[in-house]
């Protein structure tokens, strides 16, 4: 039988109705990150702007407590970036990507440290956390050497503590080791945690087809064949034809279901490459959302499922910038989400 061929408005919808852009969550915030498959969160306020885009009466303090009481965990995961997790997604998705991040890190620096020096160093970090608990990025440039502070966190496994990178302190300039923050690593094959990490990458951004699953994960194609067969999936095919791939439960909402105004703050991950099909991000607007002279992005708001503009904070109030004109409902409907959005940043 033909596999169904999903149109790029059917995978518009899809992506948006499971990161709660459709309808928002109305759960926790730890079960929200875990069925969206986490944040990215480069710039601390990112993540709140995100969660609160997605969640319904959420407020800030509520992340900042989650993160203090640890249920939800702020690391550097795929792809090399800081991810905000549910406690429960952190370690399968550390140890899917840690040899990935190695490899990575390693092809990067172009002749610097390699993985028996990242060894060594790590092993300074382990004594000094042993001894005080903690780490500060002072402390941590001054241990090992600042070209190596980022470096030596893919050999030894490092979290975000609070009241670092959270909207009250930006600055995410203080570190635990994951085993005495979040607890022991379970007894977790890299295999079985490369299946968990592509089960929740699918059931956040499905539809989706194994390149755009190696892209979010940082990891190559080759590692993640074995995981694809060894989960349950169902298959579709893109309108070029790629297959794609998707949990067995995944939701495909009607494509003529109307998308409410949304803003989505910088590095929102439903921009990047890997969800270039569900059209988020029109590809005539990307080079205004990523380029060199920017490396944090733009924040961006949707009408109708797409990027229309760009938005910022400032004076309390939130400046909105469309790409284009915009028709009367959409206006209103921007000018009332941003005032709620404006309060949230109060």
């Amino acid at each position: 039988m033909a596999e169904r061929v999903l149109t790029a408005r059917e995978l518009n919808r899809a992506v948006l109705a499971r990161q709660y852009l459709l309808e928002p969550s109305a759960g926790s915030i730890v079960k929200t990150l875990a069925a969206i498959g986490g944040l990215q969160a480069q710039y601390a306020p990112s993540m709140y702007v995100g969660l609160w885009s997605r969640m319904r009466d959420v407020e800030r303090d509520a992340l900042t407590r989650a993160l203090q009481r640890r249920s939800v965990v702020q690391a550097t995961l795929m792809r090399i970036t800081i991810h905000l997790v549910a406690k429960r997604d952190y370690w399968p998705f550390a140890l899917a990507t840690r040899a990935a991040r190695r490899e990575l890190w390693i092809r990067n620096m172009r002749g610097g440290a390699q993985a028996a020096e990242l060894e060594e160093l790590a092993a300074r970090v382990r004594d000094h956390l042993t001894r005080a608990g903690q780490i500060s990025r002072r402390e941590l440039d001054a241990l090992v050497g600042k070209q190596h502070s980022i470096g030596v966190g893919q050999w030894i496994d490092l979290v975000r503590v609070p009241p670092a990178g959270t909207w009250e302190r930006r600055r995410a300039d203080l570190f635990a080791a994951a085993e005495d923050w979040v607890g022991p690593a379970p007894q977790l094959s890299p295999e079985d945690a490369v299946a968990q990490l592509v089960r929740s990458y699918l059931a956040g951004f499905g539809p989706a087809s194994r390149t755009d699953i190696a892209s979010y994960t940082g990891l190559p194609r080759r590692e993640l064949t074995p995981a694809c067969e060894r989960l349950r999936l169902r298959t579709f095919r893109s309108e070029d034809g790629e297959e794609l791939l998707d949990v067995p439960r995944g939701v495909l909402p009607d494509p003529e279901q109307p998308a409410p105004v949304r803003f989505l703050p910088t590095w929102d991950a439903t921009l990047l490459v890997h969800a270039r099909r569900a059209r988020i991000l029109p590809e005539e607007h990307r080079a205004k959302i990523f380029h060199v002279r920017n490396p944090h992005s733009e924040a961006t708001f949707l009408v109708d499922g797409a990027v229309a503009g760009t938005w910022k904070a400032r004076d309390g109030k939130i400046e909105l910038h469309p790409f284009g004109t915009l028709d009367g409902a959409a206006r209103r409907d921007l000018r009332a989400e941003a005032d709620r959005l404006a309060a949230f940043h109060v």
